[in-house]
């Protein structure tokens, strides 16, 4: 579709801002004086409009000028803070080359120019603190008063399936950034939502025969789950593939609510279990004390450690003298751009910018938002429903990890997981080298059938 720029009479472009008012009521004059003076950078005009819907959520207002806002709640304190902060640098990174129609924006979505149907990206962001009432009144406020076009920002998965009910009531698209949770795209999937990002039972299944070949069968593993939706998740995803395909037995199961900061009753009872691996779905902050603890109380190196969902900066805040040798599923890690160009070209964009190598919070920051530019740019407007129905499309596209798409029964991406083994501090080439990649593990064998886990996706209006 054609942009401000590329109308071939200022009379076209005339006519547009006429129907648009029309349709909004909003910003008529301004508009005409801008096109009177030759125009802005990014014009008051998209290049397509519904104009024979209803308004639905916050549509048409929130694109009716010349840029269009995006409302990201990440946490930014708390113990997914690190994680909450990468997947911030992200997201900015993705709506500056959507602005400045970088190169690699292209690759994923070729229709994008400059900004967005010719309308300038705005990102604002809150701290949810990993709440999700945090996170839904914080959205609440940008639907209020800035009329967000998208939702985005997790990082707990509690928040990504409030944030998926609230999309759902507001009829405002959401993309989930960080949640290995089953249930974001099961049971609490919603026509509003998509994620992206592996989740609890892509993660198990890639890394479960990964495990049985190193360790064998029959074994006995202890695990260490945060009390939310994510942790209960892949606890059992991961439990029931090794038991069913292994023999392996849970001996123990230490549940801790998000944000402890003292494991030790935890780590007593899994040091007098007998278990031989201990398996830690914990995240973030929980994650990095809760190993630091296990190290302390003697657990490790004595018991195996396997880290099933992978942790942005985990090597990096526990030392790599703890992750050497562990074996862990994740989105996507720096090494990859060896292998994709795409990968190359984000990894290399993102050190510029920011001057360390992404963790795979960024990548999925990043490529949410990329992906989201394709499908509004290829459907030529900004109506929710009509934006869905291009995801719904399933058509497949390049990206940092190879061609993936989205399954239209529950938006899921349909995308590899990568296995990953810790270096010894000997092993690694610089200071950010702290995995090595063993396996790209295609992503469709990896997944449940669209309706196994309860998926309904709802209405478009």
């Amino acid at each position: 579709m054609s942009t401000d720029k590329e109308l071939s009479s200022t009379e076209l472009s005339r006519r547009r801002l006429l129907r648009q008012a029309v349709a909004t009521g909003a910003g008529l004059s301004a508009g005409l004086g801008a096109l009177a003076a030759g125009g802005p950078r990014f014009g008051i005009v998209g290049p397509a409009f519904a104009e024979d819907k209803p308004p639905l959520g916050t549509w048409p207002d929130g694109s009716s000028g010349s840029t269009v806002n995006i409302g990201a709640t990440v946490p930014l304190t708390g113990p997914y803070a690190s994680s909450g902060d990468d997947e911030l640098k992200g997201m900015q990174l993705a709506v500056d080359h959507i602005n400045e129609g970088h190169d690699l924006i292209k690759k994923i979505a070729p229709k994008i120019t400059k900004g967005l149907l010719g309308k300038k990206v705005n990102l604002l962001s809150a701290d949810s603190g990993a709440k999700p009432n945090d996170a839904v009144q914080e959205q609440q406020k940008f639907i209020t008063d800035n009329k967000i076009v998208l939702m985005t920002g997790s990082t707990s998965s509690a928040v990504a399936v409030a944030l998926n009910h609230f999309a759902q009531r507001e009829k405002v698209l959401y993309v989930a950034a960080i949640s290995g949770s089953n249930d974001t795209t099961g049971k609490d999937c919603v026509r509003y939502g998509f994620r992206q990002c592996f989740y609890g039972e892509t993660a198990a299944n890639a890394i479960g025969p990964v495990l049985v070949k190193a360790f064998g069968k029959n074994r006995k593993a202890a695990f260490m789950t945060p009390d939310y939706t994510y942790g209960h998740t892949v606890t059992k995803s991961v439990n029931d593939y090794m038991s069913k395909n292994a023999g392996w037995t849970m001996v123990t199961n230490q549940i801790s609510p998000l944000g402890t900061q003292d494991f030790s009753q935890y780590l007593t009872n899994i040091a007098n279990s007998g278990a031989e691996f201990l398996v830690n779905v914990n995240w973030g902050r929980d994650a990095v004390l809760s190993i630091q603890q296990a190290k302390q109380f003697g657990i490790l190196p004595k018991m195996t450690l396997i880290v099933p969902y992978q942790i942005p900066f985990l090597a990096k805040e526990v030392g790599p003298e703890l992750t050497a040798g562990v074996y862990a599923s994740t989105d996507f890690w720096w090494t990859l751009e060896d292998k994709y160009p795409l990968a190359k070209m984000f990894v290399d964009a993102f050190y510029k910018k920011y001057n360390y190598r992404p963790e795979w919070g960024a990548n999925n920051g990043y490529m949410e938002f990329a992906m989201w530019a394709r499908m509004v740019s290829e459907t030529g407007t900004f109506y929710p429903p009509d934006v869905i129905k291009t995801y719904e499309k399933g058509e497949t596209f390049d990206s940092t990890v190879g061609d993936v798409h989205f399954r239209p029964q529950d938006h899921q991406l349909v995308r590899p997981v990568v296995i990953v083994r810790g270096k010894a501090p000997k092993d690694m080439k610089n200071s950010e080298d702290y995995w090595e990649v063993l396996e790209v593990v295609p992503g469709a064998p990896l997944m449940q059938a669209p309706d196994a886990f309860g998926c309904n996706l709802g209405e478009y209006t």
